[in-house]
């Protein structure tokens, strides 16, 4: 008998009807002889109905100064699916028991809107499995030390199936989604876009760290670190599906050394529209100078991603940056307020038009030639690069957003992509 997580997103709880062929599904797998702990996320588009409540009640208020109240509003959602869940699947004739985040409980720190998850008890839930109930526990939420409900961020019900499975040391943790697994780009910008049957923690995490939405960043940080197996797949498929065949359905992400690891030089393009530039021009060069800007960056609770410092000149240089396009203002906000009268630089300036395109492959660590070709393809396009960053296993380049789509088709096809794996 194996301990398996379920995890089911918003569309697969979008309605009575689909949190119905949900419990359907969970109940086959039980009725197998699994264990089963299920993680649903709310119901598609109610995080965002709650949240704009919120926008409506204090339209020009800083979010930050009503965090805490946000995390207690957003996490009712989820509150709200996993009732709904026990529900159905006790109609179906199969014990259920439903606990939020705080009852289990899964604790995390006190970074309000954008928690962390520190631990988690799991002896209430083993004591549900072992008087073979299925369990269901909200995703997306914790508490703090303090007894505060707190929230992980967009795509929490990710991390938080994966932190389950890893505190229950699960078989493996099957994440159900409108797609049916990982692809070598979104579909819906190159059709002839591949499933892959497998890919790599590494690649994963790059993809997910790039822009791919299949996963959520830190959901496959949990799984690399604690070595959870994880397989994406459709929860659109008929719920009586054969088992066996479900459970070897998707993509499953696994590690490095499998055998069977699909052994492509490139295996995806990943792309993230939600990026914007800030560049502080005129900034003495001295040392530093880097940690003066974005220490006060990130003292705001605001993630960078791709940095370039220019060539000094004059004692002057240029320092630029990337971030969520969410939190564009804030940073502005936080350099003009606070980082530019002090350090004595010309302006702050930024572009929320740009996107960031990335080639990613465990096989960019044996193969030379693989940064160029790419630069060479989207000089061929007519394609200006503005920052570059790169790792063993990807490359990203950040470009004006309306070359974004002609980007990843010219590279999915440059790099063959649209090819089944040799």
């Amino acid at each position: 008998m194996a301990l398996i997580v379920h995890k089911y997103g918003g569309t697969s709880m979008g309605s009575t009807e689909r949190i119905r062929h949900v419990a359907k599904r969970v109940a086959k797998w039980a009725r197998a002889g699994h264990q089963m702990v299920v993680v649903p996320s709310a119901m598609s588009g109610e995080t965002n109905r709650l949240l704009g409540l919120a926008k409506e009640l204090a339209p020009s208020k800083a979010t930050d100064s009503y965090s805490r109240e946000l995390d207690m509003l957003a996490s009712t959602g989820e509150q709200a699916s996993s009732a709904l869940l026990a529900i159905a699947l006790q109609a179906e004739g199969m014990e259920s028991v439903s606990y939020a985040g705080w009852q289990v409980p899964i604790r995390t720190n006190s970074a309000h809107t954008k928690a962390r998850i520190e631990s988690i008890d799991d002896t209430k839930v083993r004591a549900d499995l072992e008087a073979g109930r299925v369990v269901i526990v909200t995703g997306f939420q914790g508490l703090d030390e303090l007894g505060n409900i707190t929230t992980l961020g967009r795509g929490g019900s990710d991390t938080s199936a994966v932190a389950v499975a890893a505190a229950m040391k699960a078989e493996e943790c099957l994440i159900f989604t409108d797609v049916d697994g990982v692809y070598t780009t979104d579909p819906r910008v190159v059709p002839e876009a591949r499933r892959l049957k497998t890919v790599s923690f590494e690649e994963m995490l790059e993809m997910a760290s790039m822009g791919s939405k299949v996963l959520q960043i830190r959901s496959v940080e949990f799984a690399g670190k604690y070595k959870v197996k994880l397989r994406v797949l459709s929860s659109f498929t008929p719920w009586d599906i054969d088992i066996n065949e479900e459970a070897a359905s998707g993509t499953l992400i696994t590690f490095e050394e499998d055998e069977h690891m699909e052994q492509a030089i490139v295996s995806g393009i990943a792309f993230n529209r939600d990026e914007a530039k800030i560049s502080v021009l005129g900034v003495p060069d001295t040392p530093g100078i880097a940690y003066r800007i974005l220490g006060a960056v990130a003292d705001a609770n605001v993630e960078v991603d791709v940095i370039i410092q220019n060539l000094s000149k004059d004692g002057k240089t240029d320092f630029s940056f990337t971030v969520n396009r969410g939190d564009y203002a804030k940073a502005i906000d936080v350099l003009k307020s606070k980082v530019l009268p002090s350090l004595g630089a010309q302006e702050v300036v930024g572009d929320t038009k740009i996107c960031k395109v990335s080639i990613v492959g465990i096989g960019m660590r044996s193969h030379v030639g693989v940064a160029s070709k790419m630069f060479r393809v989207l000089s061929e396009e007519g394609i200006n690069i503005q920052m570059i960053s790169t790792s063993e296993i990807k490359t990203s380049v950040v470009i004006d957003e309306k070359y974004m789509e002609l980007a990843v088709r010219a590279l999915h096809k440059a790099f063959d992509l649209d090819q089944p794996p040799v």
